[in-house]
């Protein structure tokens, strides 16, 4: 069962680059400014940015981690990239466990990793002081198998003159009016997220698959979702979302 998520917009800005290196780059060769992009009326909408503090960490390694976990926090790496595409100049981060862990049990794991979130580096957890501000998407999250605890997370820097590859989640709609669901077939879900290379301004919480039209074997294919023109499809679009099957072997057994 899919709970869908819905808030309002809110508008987000990158406040600071991690790195000497890339502000001097931009300082150099300043980007010629173009209009913000917004989210279209019809779509879904994310809410208001949350906040994820952390602190820094010097060194990394086995023993180092599993201090941190001991003692709560969460080792984390943040990369800084340009284009989107490329990793580098990796800061050591620590998050707090507790904190992460809400965070994926409220929105979902798919949902986590698809949303953006402002990251406050601060000199320790209680302190006032922030070091650095930055927006963030998830882009790995390891649990463990049992207790779901967050064992590491990896962000990459979110800034608006960024493409991120986002592997955004489905939440299908219509289900209750589909013709094909309506005769007895059953839904085949073959993929709960797809591929984007998204504008991280305007990253969708989730895509709306609408099955109030498709009738016994009728499918929907990656190319038949319904996103905002500036997002690209990073996988083929002909690859299957969703199949209305006939009715299984046992079902058919059952109505004799």
């Amino acid at each position: 069962m899919f709970r869908i998520h819905r808030f309002a917009l809110t508008k987000t800005r990158h406040l600071r680059f991690f790195s000497h290196s890339a502000t001097a780059a931009l300082v150099e060769e300043p980007a010629i400014e173009a209009a913000p992009l917004t989210y279209l009326e019809g779509f879904p909408q994310p809410g208001s940015i949350e906040t994820i503090l952390a602190v820094p960490r010097s060194t990394s390694g086995k023993n180092i981690a599993a201090k941190e976990r001991k003692a709560g926090r969460v080792p984390s790496i943040v990369f800084e990239q340009e284009d989107g595409q490329h990793g580098g100049n990796k800061r050591l981060i620590s998050v707090q466990s507790n904190h992460v862990r809400n965070l994926v049990e409220k929105l979902g794991r798919s949902f986590f990793l698809s949303r953006l979130f402002n990251l406050e580096v601060r000199p320790e957890f209680g302190s006032d002081e922030i070091i650095e501000k930055v927006r963030v998407l998830p882009r790995v999250l390891h649990l463990h198998s049992i207790s779901d605890t967050p064992i590491n997370v990896t962000f990459i820097r979110a800034p608006s003159t960024a493409l991120l590859k986002v592997n955004v989640p489905l939440v299908f709609i219509g289900e209750d009016v589909s013709p094909g669901l309506r005769k007895g077939s059953y839904l085949n879900i073959i993929k709960r997220t797809v591929k984007f290379l998204c504008p991280p301004d305007i990253i969708p919480p989730y895509i709306e698959v609408d099955l109030s039209e498709l009738d016994v074997g009728q499918k929907l294919v990656t190319g038949d979702l319904k996103v905002h023109p500036a997002l690209k499809l990073f996988q083929r679009k002909d690859q299957a979302v969703v199949k209305i099957m006939g009715a299984r072997v046992s079902d058919q057994k059952k109505s004799k």
